[in-house]
């Protein structure tokens, strides 16, 4: 288990909290720009794989500042 000095989790957290905005911003851009059908099909697929980083990053934090408990 990495022990985390509580600099490290104030700085992880904030990480965390910048990147699910970010998530939920851009899940609302590319709900907007679906609907407008005016869209750019490419800028749409950027937009997704930027979201899917994101999660991915989301989890890596979560699983750092929010370790699995064994019942």
């Amino acid at each position: 288990m990495l022990s985390l000095s509580k600099e490290q989790q104030a700085s992880l957290g904030l990480e965390l909290a910048t990147k699910r905005q970010e998530h939920s911003d851009l899940d609302a851009a590319i709900d907007t720009l679906s609907r407008s059908h005016l869209a750019d099909r490419m800028l749409i697929q950027r937009l997704k794989k930027r979201k899917l980083a994101l999660k991915d990053r989301i989890a890596q934090l979560e699983n750092l500042l929010l370790p699995d408990i064994i019942a």
